[in-house]
């Protein structure tokens, strides 16, 4: 059973900064894409940035600049580092890996972890 534990989300002001962490454990014998999608109150959720095992990476456009994904492949780990965070990015968000486990090529899911902009 892979299970993801993410950590990073609170609250914080509009400019400030936050960093998200989010840990595979389990049996795992490769990884492939890691990601960060993110879920607003009334909207659909979304791609926030996603990194390949090669390190190859994408982001919305709403966040290009400010947002950085990276991961520790030794330690099955994927960050997202915020900055100039914005009302904009409060948002649930939820991490998500593309790995073959016991039970095959599979999608998990973290239990998702909160991030509030405001004032």
């Amino acid at each position: 059973q892979v299970q993801l534990v993410e950590s990073g989300g609170g609250l914080v002001q509009p400019g400030g900064s936050l960093r998200l962490s989010c840990a595979a454990s389990g049996i795992i014998f490769s990884i492939n894409a890691m990601g960060w999608y993110r879920q607003a109150p009334g909207k659909e959720r979304e791609l926030v940035a996603a990194i390949m095992s090669r390190g190859s990476s994408n982001y919305a456009d709403s966040v290009k600049g400010r947002f950085t994904i990276s991961r520790d492949n030794a330690k099955n780990t994927v960050y997202l580092q915020m900055n100039s965070l914005q009302a904009e990015d409060t948002a649930v968000y939820y991490c998500n890996i593309d790995a073959i486990g016991m039970q095959g090529r599979r999608s998990f899911w973290g239990q998702g972890t909160q991030v509030t902009v405001s004032s």
